[in-house]
C-alpha cells in the first residue's frame, strides 16, 4: 500500500465514495426516494444541488438512491457469476473428458445468444424482481467466466504440483480450491472489475428499456429513461446518471488494474 501509485489512489477513493453513498443512502439523501419536492425540472440550487426530475423528485436523492439500487445489483450478480463460472470452468478442466465436453459445448450454446436479447426475451414472460435480475444476469454472464476460468485453469491443471497432488490422493475440491484457484486469481480480478462494470451496464441498459428495476425502486438506467425528454429542452437531468456510470467504470478499473499488477509482480517475487 506504501508504493500505490496515484491512479489506483483515485480509483480506490472514487470506488469507496461510490459504495459508501450506496450504503449509506436513507443517511444522506436530502429526500426520500420518491417524495415530489419541487416543480418539473427545475435548475439546481441550494435546495436542489442537482436540480429536480421529470415530476419534481429531487435528482440527487434519485441519483444516491439509484447508485444503491444499481450497485447491489451488479455486486450481486457479479459474484453469483463468478462462483457459478469459476468453479464450473475448474471442475471441466479438472475432470476433462465428456464431462469437459459437455460443459463447454453448452456454453457455447449459450455465448451464441446475445445476452441482452436472451435477457429481454426471459424478462418479458417474467416478473422482474431485484431477485430475478440478479439470478438472470448472473447466470447469463457466468458463462463468460467460464471459459476463462477453464482456460487459466487448463494450463494450471498439467503443472508439477497439480500432478503431485493428484498422486497423494487429494479430492476434487483440494485440487480446485487449494491448488487451481490461489493461482487464477489474477486474471479473475482482473476480469472481475471488467464484468462488475459490464453488470452495472446490463442492468441500467435494461431499466432504460423499461424491463429492468420497476418503480418505485429508483436506478441509473431508469433516472436516463424518465428524464431523457429533457434533453430536447437543454435539461441535462439525463446526463446525471451517465456520468455516474462513466466514473464508476473508470475507478474500478483503475483499482482493477492495480491488483493485477500487484499480484503478478508478487508471484514473480515468490518464484
Amino acid at each position: 500500500m506504501k508504493n500505490i501509485p496515484i491512479s489506483a489512489l483515485i480509483g480506490l477513493f472514487l470506488t469507496s465514495l461510490y459504495f459508501l453513498a450506496a450504503l449509506f443512502a436513507p443517511m444522506i439523501a436530502p429526500y426520500g426516494m420518491a417524495e415530489v419536492v419541487g416543480d418539473v425540472w427545475e435548475p439546481r440550487s441550494s435546495e436542489f444541488l442537482l436540480g429536480t426530475d421529470q415530476i419534481g423528485r429531487d435528482l440527487l436523492s434519485r441519483m444516491i438512491y439509484g447508485g444503491r439500487t444499481t450497485i447491489f445489483i451488479a455486486t450481486a450478480a457479479t459474484i453469483l457469476s463468478f462462483t457459478t463460472g469459476s468453479v464450473l470452468g475448474f471442475f471441466a478442466a479438472v475432470m476433462g473428458g465428456w464431462v469437459d465436453q459437455v460443459l463447454s459445448r453448452f456454453v457455447d450454446l449459450m455465448m451464441s445468444i446475445p445476452s441482452l436479447i436472451l435477457a429481454l426475451v426471459i424478462l418479458s414472460s417474467i416478473e422482474a424482481t431485484v431477485g430475478t435480475l440478479i439470478v438472470l444476469m448472473g447466470l447469463l454472464d457466468s458463462t463468460r467466466v467460464y471459459r476463462l476460468a477453464r482456460a487459466v485453469a487448463v494450463d494450471i491443471s498439467v503443472m508439477d504440483y497439480v500432478e503431485s497432488a493428484r498422486l497423494r490422493g487429494e479430492k476434487l475440491g483440494w485440487i480446485i480450491f487449494r491448488e487451481i484457484l490461489p493461482n487464477a486469481l489474477s486474471p479473475l480480478v482482473a476480469e472481475m472489475g471488467l464484468r462488475f462494470i459490464f453488470m452495472v451496464l446490463f442492468i441500467s441498459t435494461l431499466s432504460f428499456l423499461g424491463i429492468g428495476v420497476q418503480p418505485p425502486l429508483a436506478d441509473w438506467g431508469g433516472i436516463v429513461k424518465e428524464n431523457k425528454e429533457g434533453i430536447n429542452f437543454g435539461i441535462g437531468a439525463a446526463l446525471w446518471p451517465a456520468v455516474a456510470i462513466a466514473t464508476l467504470a473508470i475507478s474500478v478499473n483503475l483499482v482493477a488494474d492495480w491488483i493485477l499488477n500487484r499480484t503478478t509482480s508478487l508471484k514473480g517475487g515468490r518464484g
